[in-house]
């Protein structure tokens, strides 16, 4: 089982969109596959159409859930454990208990072990909560925005990334950098990439997330981009993306 986390502190990056569309490819081809929702905003379970949000991960990390009481399938192979505002405190009612950081890794650890993959899509900050998407993940994606500030920051999780390997013991890798809202007509998205290539000191997917109106719109209907216009270049993209990713895996495996 294959845990990883979608992480970038900055805000508007594609994250949560990228966890959907990526765990709702390796749905279709018929990978069994867990989204945690770990972001108190919850945009990855109401963009999966998923509106009663309690009970949720919060609840279960805070011991009033069940395992079973919190997961929610949203079609075949594709599951989700919902995030709610309660999660927002959360991060305040961990700092005084002991291994603080590892509370995600060991829900995750009791839960049934027969998904092949776990997304943890996490909060926009460095904050405990995403300490704790870390500590629990074997690898990292990182989606980057094709925008003038894109590299900004990213030296910062990069050296969190070091401290919880260093810290916690962890064998959690970086899988690399998927860049998004990419819009081939400006020349601002093309120096971006250059710029990535340049001072990004791992992988850089090949795909790029496209600027897409219909990637826009399909988490208003509660649906991933494969079931709402599958057509569509985002669909395309995101189909390649997924390809591609199980294609480094499998050689990573090798």
């Amino acid at each position: 089982m294959k845990i990883i986390s979608a992480v970038n502190q900055k805000g508007g990056t594609g994250k949560t969109t990228t966890v959907i569309n990526l765990a709702a490819y390796l749905s279709l081809i018929g990978r069994k596959v867990l989204i945690i929702d770990f972001d108190p905003q919850a945009n990855a379970s109401s963009g999966l159409g998923i509106r009663d949000l309690k009970p949720g991960i919060y609840e279960a990390l805070s011991g009033k859930s069940s395992y079973k009481d919190v997961i929610r399938k949203v079609k075949e192979n594709l599951f989700i454990i919902p995030s709610n505002s309660d999660l927002a405190g959360a991060g305040i009612e961990m700092v005084n208990l002991e291994q603080r950081e590892k509370i995600l890794k060991n829900f995750i650890l009791n839960i049934p072990q027969d998904f092949d993959f776990v997304f943890i899509d996490t909060p926009p900050s460095l904050g405990l909560l995403t300490i704790n998407s870390l500590v629990a993940s074997s690898l990292v994606l990182i989606p980057v925005q094709a925008e003038y500030y894109a590299l900004e920051g990213l030296s910062g999780l990069l050296n969190t990334i070091k401290l919880v390997q260093n810290n916690f013991s962890s064998d959690i890798s970086i899988l690399g950098a998927v860049l998004t809202m990419y819009d081939e007509r400006s020349r601002l998205p093309q120096e971006v990439l250059e710029n990535l290539h340049k001072n990004f000191p791992y992988r850089i997917f090949k795909t790029v997330i496209p600027r897409n109106i219909r990637l826009a719109e399909a988490p208003s209907f509660g649906l991933c981009i494969f079931d709402y216009n599958s057509f569509c270049r985002g669909a395309k993209a995101y189909r390649r993306l997924g390809e591609e990713f199980i294609f480094y895996l499998e050689v990573e495996n090798k």
